[in-house]
Order: structure tokens, then sequence, then C-alpha cells
């Protein structure tokens, strides 16, 4: 592996806040049908409102590791894989790749839009409607001109429409008891305990904190989402493009960076003011916003009924309910909205994991996968993907909210490595441009957070991991 050093330019002008406004929508996206959507709601609808502040906890810690995420992009130019591969060589590149896979494969996401939408449409679910589905999304990747449009695109009008109208449920159909039990949740008080119920999964629990936001590697996918949106140096860095219709862009994975000068530091600090600016708005407020709304009507329609909350099913009740306290139609609304947006995270799943992978693969060796032909590894790395999901759905493993804990659960792990190493790479920045200590302090806490609660998960399910064998 032989990188070449950073090339030197100055920073561009900062661009206005409405022009950087897009990245922060995909990476909500991702975190829309998994977090958002089932695992905070499916644990509001069995425990109550009492553990929601770790939806808000997790939330936060993934702003501010998005944020050094983006720090590195900006200056650099280039990704954070390629920043950590400078300094761990070929471990880095294989374990990125050995650890978006494995979390990743397991659909469990596209299984929950196919069993909404086979309620909704009165038909069998069987394994033929989530693979399906995957086929769908690896067309649409496939033809569109450039993945980063298409996906914004898609992912802005569906956050758009959705958490308005799931704003208005929760607020029409929620009473003041569940208001009240909402400010209380906030701060770990919950109907009789405090933080963690009796009974709770902790693999669960762990699952839902890692997805309260995107989670796993996912996160590192925003490298590609600032740098495609041409945030700071990322301007001098190509774009992947359709192999079948979309026009030929140069890609470098070595990025481009500048001298720490009063005018450079000068554009980096208004740079730096109006990303966060962006992630905190998009990200940080509406993902929160929209995981404690989803949660609040969770709570407020399937509390207290043991049959409606098992499994994926929660959904299916929920909408009943709402059928029968507003109108008929707003359930079938509801349905529509969440298979869509668990739809559209397959969607960014699929394109975020594929590019973590492709990019890594191209680090591990330059000279034998060579990075002219990234898009090319881009797309066999999504067929791949949805050939992998296939088989999985055809082996009768279709139970949407195990696959998707086991997927959660293995994304913290996840999480809990990188946090570590996102801290140790921005502290080889130049020192002007390195994290302040609130912000250090802030990811050391969930990198402990992250570790404590993987290892009491894997202490919790010893016993399964051992019957296996």
């Amino acid at each position: 592996m032989n990188l070449a050093p950073l090339i030197k330019k100055d920073l561009p002008e900062p661009l206005s806040l409405r022009k950087l406004i897009g990245p922060s929508f995909i990476l909500l996206g991702l975190g829309f049908g998994s977090g958002e959507l089932i695992l905070w709601p499916y644990l509001s609808a069995n425990f109550g409102m009492g553990i929601i502040w770790g939806a808000l906890l997790g939330i936060t810690f993934q702003f501010f590791i998005n944020m050094e995420i983006e720090r590195y992009v900006l200056v650099t130019g280039e990704t954070v894989f390629v920043g950590l591969a400078r300094k761990l060589k070929t471990l880095a590149p294989v374990w990125f790749i050995f650890s978006t896979l494995v979390p990743w494969m397991w659909p469990g996401i596209i299984a929950s839009s196919a069993t909404l939408l086979a309620h909704l449409f009165g038909i069998k679910y069987t394994p033929l409607v989530p693979i399906a589905l995957l086929i769908f999304i690896g067309l649409v990747l496939t033809l569109g001109p450039v993945v980063y449009k298409t996906q914004e695109v898609f992912q802005r009008t569906l956050i758009l429409l959705g958490v308005p109208f799931i704003f208005a449920l929760a607020f029409i159909l929620a009473k003041p008891p569940d208001w009240q039990a909402l400010a209380e949740g906030l701060i770990g008080k919950g109907q009789g305990y405090w933080f963690l119920p009796a009974g709770i999964s902790l693999a669960t629990f762990l699952g839902a904190f890692a997805y309260a936001g995107a989670g796993g590697n996912l996160n590192l996918a925003q490298s590609y989402y600032v740098k495609e949106k041409g945030y700071g140096m990322g301007k001098f860095s190509g774009r992947i493009t359709s192999i079948l219709t979309g026009k030929e862009e140069k890609i470098r994975l070595e990025g481009v960076t500048f001298e720490p000068t009063p005018q450079n530091l000068s554009r980096f600090r208004l740079w730096w003011k109006r990303i966060n600016i962006e992630h905190l708005l998009i990200f940080w407020a509406t993902g929160a916003f929209s995981m404690i709304m989803l949660s609040l009507l969770s709570f407020t329609t399937v509390f207290g009924n043991p049959q409606g909350a098992e499994g994926i099913m929660f959904l299916l009740s929920e909408a009943g309910v709402i059928a029968q306290r507003t109108l008929p139609a707003l359930g079938i609304i509801f349905l529509l909205v969440a298979s869509a947006m668990l739809f559209s995270t397959q969607f960014s799943v699929l394109d975020a994991t594929s590019r973590i992978m492709s990019e890594n693969l191209a680090i591990l060796s330059p000279k034998f996968f060579k990075i002219e032909k990234l898009p090319k590894f881009y797309y066999a790395f999504l067929w791949t993907q949805i050939l992998a999901g296939t088989v999985i759905f055809s082996l009768g493993i279709t139970e949407p909210l195990t696959l998707i804990v086991i997927g959660a659960a293995l994304n913290a792990m996840a999480m809990f490595v990188y946090s570590g190493l996102i801290l140790v790479l921005n502290h080889g920045l130049e020192r002007p441009l390195r994290p302040s200590l609130a912000r250090n302090l802030a990811v050391v806490v969930a990198f402990l957070f992250y570790g404590i609660f993987s290892l009491f998960t894997v202490i919790q399910n010893l016993p399964r991991i051992y019957a296996l064998f």
C-alpha cells in the first residue's frame, strides 16, 4: 500500500448554509428505518417512555462523532478510511471491509418494509417480497447518473413529508399523561424504574442506542457525502457516477490539504461553523425530534397491549389504533410512510456500505484494485450484498426484528472501535485544526459507553454463543 502525500492548495471559500444542506439528510435517512421507526418505538411500546433518554444521548454522541469525521474531510479532502490507512496500513482497510459486511448483511430493514407492504396490499409475506425490493433498489442505484444526487433527492423529499405527518399524529393522539411520561423519560424516569427496566434485552437496547442516528460504519460514510457535496478540500475530489448512464469523473484516493495561513484558518472557522449548524439542524434536531415523536406515538397507541407489541407487528397494531381514533385512511397512510422510510433506509444502507467496502478494497491494494475502477467495485459490492440478502431470505431467516437486532448489536461494537480511531486521526492534524477539549471529551465518553455496553451484551449472551459450539 503506497498512499501519496497530501497535495497542498488554498482552502476554497465557504459555501452558504443553504448550499451546504444535503449530506445530513442522507445520514439521517440511514437511521430512519432502524432506530427511529423500529427499535426505539418497539422499546417504548414494551417498556414505556423511561428508556427514551437513550435515544437522545445516542444521537448526541453521533453528532459529535460525525462532526469529527467531517473535520477530517474538510481539512484533507480525503475520507477517514484513507487517513486511517496512512496510520494502520493494511489493518485498517481489512477491518472496515469486515466490520461493514458482517453487521450489514442481515437484511432486517427491507424485511420490515416488505412486511408492511404485504399487509397493505393484502398479499402473503414470503421471501420473494423483500428479495424483489432489494433488486429494485439495486436497479435504481445502478441507473441513477450520479449516485449522491439520486440519494439526496430521495431522502430529502421523504423526510420533509414524513416528519410533519408523524408530528401531527403524535400531537393529535397523545394525552397529557403521555406527554408527562415523555418528559420524565428524557431524564430516565420510567414506570417503576430508572434508566433501564428489568427484563430488557441489552442487545436490543445497545442496538437501539447504536441506531439512534445512522449507526455502525455508516457514520463513516459521511466522508463520502460531504466530499461529494464539495465541503472544504473535498471540492477537489471526484464523484461516483453510474457505470451505465453517468459521465465518468476523475476520482482520487489521496486528498488535498492547505497550509494554516491566516486566510485559510479564517475560512476554516467559517466552514466549521456552517457545517456544524447544518448537521445540528438536519441530523441532530430533526433526528431527535423524529425518534421522540415516533416513540411517543408508539407508546400512546400500543403500550400495555402485550400482543400488539410483539416484534414488528407493533407497527401494524399502531396503524390499527391510529385508524380507530382518527380516520381509517390515516392508518393506511401511516403504514405507507413507514414502509417508504424503511425502504429508503435500506436504499441508503446499500449505497453507503458499497462505498465503504469498495474504497477500502482500493486502499488495500491500489496497484491491483485501481482507483479508476472504483465505480465498478461499488456496483460489485452492491449486487454482492443483494445476493447475500437473497440467500439469507431463501434460508428462511425472515423475522425482521431479529435480523435488525443482530445487525445493530454488531454495529455498536464497530462504533466502539472507530470512535476511538477518529480522535487519534484528528490529533494528527495541524494544531489549530484539531478538536477542542469539549469535543474530545464527548467522543471519549461515547467510546467508553459503546465499549462498556458491548462488553455487557456479550456477557449476557455468552450462554447462547456457547450453545452454538
